[in-house]
């Protein structure tokens, strides 16, 4: 086989593995293995960073729901910034944040539940997650929620 004939036959193989690949990413397929390039590693095996940290106070005391399969303990948390307003000089300012803190963890869950109280001082490090909750009225609302994986308490 010419070499002209073997360059076109690799590129033509390489192009119909491309295709096959991406096709297959489209679909969900996963693919373990290695790569000749940089672009032909698919999205799937990419590392992706999903961490929230949070330092604030707590704004009620934790509360149980979900369900027995699948118990969770939630509780807001306070976190805020100064600033000037305006730029006036010597007058701060503060914008309250409120976060929804979600704790699955059985250990950490239960801990949570019976000692953090409203007011105390919590460090918070966890994932972002966002969902929708139905209200009174039956509308459904978007939500953000941290996932905590742990939490450090303050004395008060």
């Amino acid at each position: 086989m010419s070499l002209l004939l073997r360059k076109i036959s690799q590129s033509s193989l390489r192009n119909v593995k491309d295709q096959l690949f991406r096709t297959q990413s489209s679909l969900g397929v996963r693919h373990e293995g290695t790569y000749d390039t940089e672009e032909a590693l698919p999205n799937t095996l990419e590392k992706t960073i999903n961490q929230v940290t949070l330092l604030g106070r707590v704004g009620a005391n934790p509360q149980k729901r979900g369900t027995e399969e699948h118990p969770v303990v939630i509780f807001s948390l306070a976190t805020h910034i100064n600033y000037k307003p305006n730029g006036e000089k010597g007058t701060l300012a503060q914008k309250t944040e409120w976060h929804r803190i979600c704790v699955f963890k059985p250990g950490l869950r239960d801990t949570v539940y019976n000692y953090i109280q409203k007011g105390q001082r919590v460090h918070i490090t966890g994932k972002l997650t966002y969902g929708e909750l139905v209200d009174s009225q039956g509308q459904s609302r978007p939500t953000a929620s941290v996932v905590a994986d742990d939490v450090i308490f303050f004395r008060t």
